[in-house]
């Protein structure tokens, strides 16, 4: 039976001394332990296997396996090593602690008072059952799905399930849900349901079962994968029946082919992108922008549409008391929070601390002092009123013990508490005002002001009772809240978080759209977006009710920057997410409640809030902001961009010498086989994973632009044409080129002549020397990537000196590789003569002039650099 269904009277009401101990025993036995059911995951074993099993480490599994068979056990356990480092490393970056839904767990008590046996008793909280009565005090939690069988001056918190930031009146006979809790008032209640039967468990479910998309990073990586395979396989078959028609052994032919597939491969490309996505992670983690899924950081810069949540995200959550109008006058009050020292200011101070001391009187939250900081205890409007009146006093008011409490209720929208013999009243002005004098018409034309600037406003009355106090203890509610006299209005402001206004400015400088998804009141939402500078178009207002079913149409709807969607439910919050996702959008989607759990799952990034929000929305989502600070989005948003700005820059890197490395196997074969080899298959292994490696890296972290959130969000492929171009025409070829040329240099230049046998230690030489070159090559492509339209030295040298720092290692492991006898016999070279190491170092200016003319031709407006 669902929690809905039981919420709504299906249960019958218990008596007093609720269930006995045996019943309970027996029906704990028949609907198990109230405790939510544990979401299954997938084996430890079974996450890291999925890591060295996507596409791209089998195409590395495959040319290990290729390279075995040819007798070349080092390139095999070398590309096996490679593929597991990696796998290993991406397994501890994404393998998280536990699932959302465990999470929950938290969010109902471990101890909880009951009647059995018709006395008060403590038992576990996963001991209860249904049809148990509960006896729940203002602050607790409530263990499990109840029904109300008694009621005095309750209110309950459920903006964790629903997104609702006021606490709502619950009278006898209404339900409230397992995971809120009381805020004010004594209650008792029947247990409806429990455990997997629970509203809260089917918010559970409802997050395990929502798949994420595949992020753009994941669908780039794919395609790109894809394309290289498809080359290197053609290619690599290509030369392997070339080899066999010009009369080479089989054997060594399957060798060559090995040997240009693993030319194409880059490598080095994997481990690149996931230590490049770290990097990026650790940077976010220095702003406060916690990482949980690594491809989060980099689709973050592909971010086009934020979804965010109001109460908590946008403002504080905690409600500021700013404005007292009486009828001698309006009071300002400029306070910071919670704390009770603030400016006061205006003509009527003596009858707004009246109405102040009378608002609290018929409240219950208060504030409280937490070591230097000072924070709501209970309902946040009623401690802010508790602040309203220290201010004005300047000192704590003295805390009367009321007589009787009419507590509120949504449909009288006020509350009473009768104090001696005077009655304070406090309450939508709507429904306190028509029960005063005239003098209160004056009052609602302020109402109407007070409004349009965003404040929520209360009206407070009181009224002196005639005759003995004892007769009005127990007279209706409409006989005691009538004939009341109007104190004033109080104007409370939720504040919005600093520097939100501005946040959103530079969401839409950088192209992205911003809607607010929330469960409050559509006249507040409203009133929030227009101080926030979100909207102040009342046709981009809707209800969640009113959203359309189909989803194309709710697509189209919602498509519009600076949409308030308000009262919305967990499942429609996940239609808001699909609808754009399916207009092509990628969505970020903010939150900090239980109920934003799902949504937060179905996104392609969710964001939650590290301090105010829950254990279930931080689990589900892939970004946490530790400072709950809105603006630390925009930094998460930059270092996105930054960082699938340097997947391109090393991507453009690890190319480029694919085009040098392959060139010696297109020269073999031209020549049909009559002309040396001048790279093998360990060298361009020792390229890839050795020396470009350092450098590619330092490429990984190079700083975000000064521009990076002024340009709308990438929607072009990581490996499009100007990539392309720029690598395999422009770059690659001149590095091919004067690699070529210090291997023919030393080749010729030892006397050798083509058709005659080669002098093999000639040829290691020679084959040094190319190494090398490809080597100096990459050195200075890598600053050349720096940027896609300004030279290095425009840049400046020493800007990124983590990059000087990886050219350092790579000379230093170029110097390994070619003078340490051991290594060098390995890797088939030896080191070159002066004349083949003076062409290699030409390397560095011919690749950094060939780069210069591609960005002036590209950019002939541009200032020579």
């Amino acid at each position: 039976m669902s929690a809905m269904n039981d919420a709504q009277g299906v249960l019958p009401e218990l008596p007093q001394p609720g269930l006995s101990s045996a019943d309970a025993s027996r029906l704990l036995a028949e609907v198990g332990p109230n405790v939510l059911p544990a979401a299954r995951k997938a084996s430890p074993w079974r996450k890291f296997l999925s890591e060295l099993t996507h596409f791209f480490a089998l195409m590395l599994w495959g040319a290990a396996g290729l390279a075995w068979l040819a007798g070349l056990p080092q390139l095999s356990i070398a590309i096996v090593v490679v593929v597991i480092v990696n796998g290993v490393f991406a397994h501890i970056q994404q393998e998280r602690a536990e699932h959302a839904a465990e999470r929950l767990q938290g969010l109902l008590p471990s101890q909880v008072s009951v009647r059995r046996d018709g006395r008060q008793r403590s038992v576990g909280a996963s001991e209860l059952v249904p049809g148990d009565v509960v006896i729940l005090m203002a602050g607790d939690r409530l263990p499990a799905d109840i029904r109300f069988t008694s009621a005095s001056a309750c209110t309950v918190d459920e903006s964790m399930l629903t997104g609702e930031s006021d606490a709502l009146s619950k009278v006898v006979g209404e339900a409230a849900w397992g995971g809120t809790f009381l805020v004010n008032g004594q209650a008792e209640g029947v247990v409806t349901a429990t455990g997997g039967n629970s509203r809260i468990a089917e918010i559970a479910s409802l997050t395990n079962t929502t798949e994420p998309p595949p992020t753009p990073l994941t669908l780039e990586l794919h395609r790109i994968v894809r394309v290289i395979a498809i080359i290197a396989l053609t290619v690599a078959s290509v030369f392997f029946a070339v080899s066999v028609l010009v009369g080479i052994e089989w054997r060594h032919s399957f060798l060559f082919a090995i040997g240009v597939a693993v030319a194409l491969i880059p490598e080095g490309l994997l481990p690149t992108v996931t230590l490049s996505l770290a990097m990026g992670a650790q940077r976010m983690a220095s702003r406060n922008a916690l990482v949980r899924n690594l491809e989060a950081v980099e689709t973050l810069g592909s971010t086009t549409f934020i979804c965010t949540d109001k109460t908590g995200t946008l403002t504080q959550n905690r409600m500021n008391a700013v404005e007292v109008f009486t009828l001698s006058g309006p009071v300002r009050v400029l306070g910071d929070g919670y704390e009770p020292d603030a400016v006061v200011d205006g003509p009527g101070r003596a009858m707004a601390l009246e109405v102040a001391v009378a608002a609290r009187a018929a409240s219950q939250g208060r504030v409280v002092k937490e070591g230097r900081e000072w924070v709501a205890n209970g309902d946040p409007m009623e401690a802010a009123i508790d602040v309203l009146a220290r201010r004005l006093l300047q000192h704590e008011p003295d805390n009367l013990a009321p007589d009787r409490r009419l507590a509120f209720d949504a449909h009288r929208r006020r509350e009473s508490v009768l104090i001696g013999p005077t009655l304070y009243v406090k309450g939508a002005p709507e429904s306190v005002l028509p029960l005063c004098a005239d003098r209160a018409t004056r009052l609602e034309e302020q109402v109407e002001a007070m409004a349009s600037r965003g404040l929520r406003v209360i009206a407070v009355a009181r009224r002196d009772l005639p005759g003995p106090r004892s007769f009005w203890l127990d007279q209706p509610t409409e006989n005691i809240e009538r004939d009341l006299i109007v104190l004033g209005l109080i104007g409370l402001h939720d504040p919005p978080r600093p520097d939100v206004a501005e946040v959103i400015r530079a969401a839409r400088r950088a192209g992205i759209k911003v809607a607010m998804i929330t469960g409050d009141h559509p006249a507040t939402a409203s009133a929030i977006a227009k101080e926030i500078g979100l909207t102040d178009d009342p046709s981009l207002v809707v209800q969640g009710a009113d959203l359309p079913e189909d989803e194309q149409i709710l697509g189209a709807l919602l498509d519009r920057d600076g949409m308030v969607v308000s009262r919305v439910s967990p499942e429609q919050k996940l239609r808001v997410a699909r609808a754009l996702q399916s207009r092509g959008h990628v969505v970020a989607m903010t939150g900090d409640g239980v109920n934003d759990g799902p949504a937060l799952q179905q996104a392609d990034i969710g964001v939650a809030m590290g301090r105010g929000g829950t254990d279930v929305a931080r689990e589900a989502a892939d970004l946490v902001l530790l400072d709950d600070h809105f603006g630390t989005i925009v930094a998460a948003i930059e270092q996105g961009r930054a960082t699938y700005s340097n997947i391109r820059r090393f991507l453009t890197y690890h190319l480029t010498d694919n085009v040098a490395e392959l060139t010696p196997f297109v020269v073999w074969a031209l020549s049909g086989g009559q002309f040396p080899l001048a790279l093998g298959v360990l060298q361009i292994l020792a390229l890839d994973i050795g020396t470009d490696l350092f450098p590619a890296l330092a490429l990984g972290a190079e700083p975000p632009g000064r521009r990076v959130l002024t340009r709308p969000p990438e929607r072009r492929h990581l490996m499009d044409r100007n990539l392309m171009f720029r690598a395999f025409v422009i770059l690659g070829p001149v590095e091919a080129i004067i690699s070529m040329t210090a291997f023919s240099l030393v080749l010729f230049g030892g006397g050798w002549v083509r058709g005659e046998p080669w002098d093999e230690k000639l040829v290691l030489a020679a084959s040094g020397a190319a190494f090398a070159a490809v080597v100096f090559g990459q050195l200075a492509t890598s600053f050349a990537c720096r940027s896609a339209t300004v030279p290095p030295w425009k840049q400046g040298w020493f800007s990124n000196r983590l990059l000087l720092w990886a050219g350092a290692a790579e000379l230093a492991a170029l110097t390994l590789f070619l003078y340490l006898p051991p290594v060098a016999a390995v890797l088939g070279q030896a080191p070159p003569p002066p004349s083949g190491l003076i062409v290699a170092v030409l390397a560095i200016p011919g690749m950094l002039i060939a780069d210069w003319i591609y960005k002036r031709v590209r950019q002939p407006d541009k200032p020579l650099g």
